[in-house]
């Protein structure tokens, strides 16, 4: 018996929200006393503060009824809402609050709400969140909610200590993915992907107890800085992302080395600017040393410019390391493969580092400067942004493979292809990330410091319109009604 023909789902739509509130990091270094020429190079330009009555669940549903808004999606046909984030401050409700308000500006509008048979799950695994969130919208489609619609939104508030090495890679914002049978914009293509998971213990971490006593007199802000180790988070992302890559090429059997070089376009999980640079760097350098003799001397090269044994560097890279063996106070700034981080910075001098690394990463990733960290949004954001560059320069074609990589902490990653659907040209126009981007507000030391502290700010000169706020947190613990800690949201029209 022939087998069934496989379905077309994936990617029909994008749409954005990020909150207004910017800090440009040349300020921000001047405030802390940070060498900007190396924050820029490592970091980006600026990034996003989320405001006094704004929450994970507000953006959330700002992208989303601006996804609904952008591609006239009929609410009733969506019958699967997932949210992706590692933000989330209820620990019983997730999707189903940000369909809520939803639901109510859309009757406010006189608009049929979501379906009431929607599914509404939260995805949680770090920075990974809004791709399975994806995978799962995708699973779902394929099987029991053939024929509708799914919407996933990826939000989240990505904000560290003052004067930790986080801070400068903050970042708020969210971004909601339309997807559907026969895809106007990409095919996903989740059979050819790969997939990547291994316990790391601490790299980034956010324990609950971090939530206890937390004073919300003054603003509806819930602070949220993780618990993290800059320099091992590095190491377990680049051994994540070389697993999953490894895992697609099995799967697909393919040639590391040619496939790489075949591709035009990569987006990969970016908390920073440097770190998909250098993830995908050491994925081309270990797909070299796969490769045939002239690959191999390729990589010979670069040992030699750093000064390394070559067939040291092979016998490194075939060792897979136990990274999680790494996670205790002395492991902590130890790399699991030293001789090719060596290597590395030879890579980097080479004429083949932009034509590789660069020019593959190279759309969309100016606009990215100016975001900061989004955590699950982050990846989504990226692709917004480069499709709408690809866009005005006409430089992606129907049918053309572009690669995505998603990262969590934890740690896991998945490495999914993109194909470009017929009508992504009509789709990207409607995204509108440059227009979500437009409107700032750009905040002083004194009003950085009190947003970021959760006090009152002064002299911040913004009316919402056309998006949900918070209008009060609940603080009733009494016996026969009790709300305490419940945000209550309003939408302004």
């Amino acid at each position: 018996m022939k087998p069934a023909a496989q379905k077309t789902i994936g990617i029909s739509g994008l749409a954005a929200y990020m909150p207004p509130y910017r800090v440009w990091l040349e300020d921000w270094c001047d405030w802390t006393g940070n060498h900007w020429p190396k924050i820029r190079e490592v970091v980006g330009r600026s990034f996003r503060v989320r405001g006094p009555d704004q929450s994970v669940y507000t953006m959330a549903a700002n992208a989303v009824i601006r996804l609904i808004d952008q591609y006239d999606v009929d609410p009733s046909r969506v019958k699967f809402l997932g949210l992706g984030t590692e933000s989330s401050t209820d620990n019983s409700a997730g999707a189903i609050i940000v369909k809520g308000m939803v639901d109510r500006a859309l009757e406010m509008r006189g608009k049929p709400p979501i379906a009431r048979s929607c599914e509404v799950p939260e995805f949680k695994h770090a920075c990974l969140g809004g791709v399975y969130g994806m995978k799962g919208a995708i699973r779902h489609l394929a099987l029991d909610g053939a024929g509708g619609q799914a919407i996933v939104v990826c939000a989240d508030i990505a904000e560290y200590a003052r004067g930790s090495s986080g801070e400068p890679t903050q970042g708020a914002g969210a971004v909601a993915m339309l997807l559907e049978e026969d895809p106007k914009l990409a095919v996903v293509d989740l059979v050819g992907s790969g997939s990547a998971s291994d316990y790391r213990l601490m790299d980034f971490r956010k324990p609950m107890s971090r939530f206890c006593g937390q004073d919300r007199s003054e603003t509806h802000q819930v602070q949220d800085f993780p618990v993290f180790n800059g320099k091992y988070s590095t190491t377990c992302y680049i051994d994540e992302t070389l697993n999953a890559l490894n895992d697609m090429y099995v799967k697909r059997e393919l040639n590391a080395i040619d496939y790489l070089r075949s591709l035009k376009t990569v987006f990969m999980h970016r908390p920073y600017r440097r770190m998909p640079e250098t993830g995908w760097a050491v994925s081309y350098l270990f797909a070299l040393a796969d490769g045939d003799a002239e690959d191999r001397a390729e990589l010979a090269s670069y040992c030699y410019e750093a000064g390394v044994d070559p067939e040291a560097v092979v016998h490194e890279m075939g060792g897979n390391p136990d990274v999680a063996t790494l996670a205790h106070p002395e492991g902590m700034h130890m790399e699991a493969y030293p001789l090719t981080m060596a290597v590395l910075r030879a890579f980097r001098a080479s004429r083949h580092y932009r034509r590789e690394i660069l020019d593959k990463l190279a759309t969309g990733s100016d606009t990215m400067l100016d975001l900061g960290n989004l955590y699950t949004a982050a990846l989504p954001a990226w692709l917004a942004a480069g499709f709408e560059q690809a866009l005005d320069e006409n430089s992606l074609e129907v049918g053309e493979e572009v690669l995505t990589l998603g990262y969590g902490s934890g740690d896991a990653a998945e490495v999914i292809p993109f194909y470009m659907a017929e009508g992504w040209r009509k789709a990207t126009e409607a995204i509108g990330f440059a227009d979500a981007m437009e409107f700032t507000i750009d905040l002083s030391v004194e009003q950085y410091v009190a947003l970021h502290d959760g006090k009152r700010v002064n002299g911040l000169d913004y009316v919402p319109r056309n998006e949900f706020v918070i209008d009060r947190v609940g603080s009733s613990d009494e016996r026969h009604f009790a709300d305490l800690g419940i945000e209550y949201y309003r939408y302004v029209g």
